[in-house]
């Protein structure tokens, strides 16, 4: 917003006009007998005032300043700037990407309404090391939903970065490298839960009961399509 600010000049220059005094006139009898130079230096000297005799300005006479005039109202304050608006991408707490995936740490997470205590408690997830997608956040809270679209706020103790998956295919099969031609480790059922242990283009590789192997990321929830795990 650009705010003009109005400036009021002040007028220079004198109220008053110095006035000086006019010659007199002079008598007619006085240009046929001219007077004594001595007269007439005399005369001319009352007549011409000095420098001295000039009337005074009110500075002059006062030893005060002049005046100001009136400044005019103050300028207006100008508005703090509005904060940045904030990246619905990121959280609000951490500030790390949403939605992304953790993982349940214990046996037992309560899934609450909203973020509190005081909220009832809607779910309870009970699987160890199960894969849950965090949407947002608030305060010690995040709200959590698991491979069903289900859940709710969860206390952020109950969660843990250690990364997993939950197989999405009734049948998913899992190869000793990551593609279909190379020969085929194990499969696994729906719903049934492996720690990554990397992702890339496309394929993670994944441990489940001391068993490990490569599925496409297409048979899997708990991992972004391009998400790279090391």
């Amino acid at each position: 917003m650009v705010l003009g600010v109005a400036l009021i000049g002040l007028a220079s220059g004198a109220w008053a006009q110095t006035v000086r005094p006019k010659p007199r006139p002079v008598p007619v009898a006085a240009t046929l007998a001219p007077v004594p130079s001595e007269r007439a230096e005399t005369a001319e000297t009352e007549e011409t005032p000095e420098a001295t005799d000039l009337p005074l300005t009110a500075t002059e006479a006062t030893g005060a300043p002049p005046a100001s005039l009136p400044a005019g109202p103050p300028a207006p304050r100008t508005a703090a700037a509005a904060p940045p608006p904030r990246d619905p991408n990121k959280g609000a707490v951490t500030n790390l990407p949403l939605p992304r995936f953790v993982s349940l740490k214990s046996g037992e997470g309560n899934a609450r309404r909203g973020p509190g205590l005081s909220h009832r408690i809607d779910w309870v997830f009970t699987r160890v090391g199960m894969p849950l997608k965090i949407t947002a956040e608030h305060g010690h809270w995040r709200r959590v939903e698991d491979a069903e679209g289900l859940g709710g706020w969860v206390h952020y103790a109950l969660l843990s970065g250690v990364r997993s998956v939950m197989v999405a295919d009734d049948m998913a099969t899992f190869y000793s490298r990551p593609d279909t031609a190379s020969l085929a480790a194990f499969q696994a059922e729906r719903g049934v839960v492996a720690r990554i242990i990397s992702c890339k283009d496309g394929w993670c590789r994944v441990s489940v009961d001391n068993q490990r192997g490569w599925a496409p990321v297409s048979s899997l929830w708990g991992v972004g399509a391009d998400e790279v795990i090391d």
